[in-house]
């Protein structure tokens, strides 16, 4: 999928990652994190991404997008699990030197479209409530916060692992956009 990025006219790619770039993603997830350490969640900027191996099983497993920047590098990624028959987001970042483009809402669409293809429902992901980069964005890419009663045992399932990681330190949502 080609696209433009409206800041530089380049020629921005979203496509699968590749082997070789997954320590590029690791670098990216790292710099998106620093941005919560402005906000007081320094815990969060702290946190290591995702190992090498977990990353390779996504990217063998065809759930691991890239967006690219004109000379073909990773600028930000996607990671999606299936959950209860719907995809998951598990991971979406973008490098802050390329945020405020549009990039991780293409992502978010690019996966939307791949599920559609497949007859998958909708999209759920799990994210701080608060942050403005979260919750309240992923409420303008049209995700709905899901009520108690509406939470998916898979769901359920990870909330408890990201409690278990610590992450309910902070107010927590599940959140679904039907497609």
């Amino acid at each position: 999928m080609l696209c433009r990025d409206a800041r530089n006219n380049g020629a921005m790619r979203i496509r699968p990652a590749r082997p070789a770039e997954l320590p590029a993603l690791q670098d990216v997830e790292r710099a998106a994190g620093e941005c919560f350490r402005e906000i007081g969640m320094p815990e969060i900027a702290g946190d290591e991404p995702l190992p090498l191996d977990v990353l390779a099983g996504y990217q063998r497993a065809g759930r691991a997008w890239v967006v690219t920047d004109p000379a073909d590098s990773p600028v930000g990624y996607l990671l999606a699990d299936v959950v209860d028959g719907n995809l998951h987001v598990e991971q979406v970042s973008v490098h802050p030197g390329h945020a405020r483009r549009g990039l991780g809402r293409l992502l978010l669409d690019h996966l939307a479209d791949r599920a559609r293809a497949a007859g998958v429902p909708a999209l759920t992901l799990t994210t701080f409530a608060e942050v403005p980069w979260n919750g309240p964005y992923y409420t303008r890419c049209g995700f709905a916060v899901l009520d108690d009663g509406d939470v998916t045992p898979g769901l359920r399932a990870v909330r408890d692992r990201e409690a278990a990681h610590g992450l309910d330190r902070w107010p927590r949502v599940c959140m679904r956009r039907l497609l």
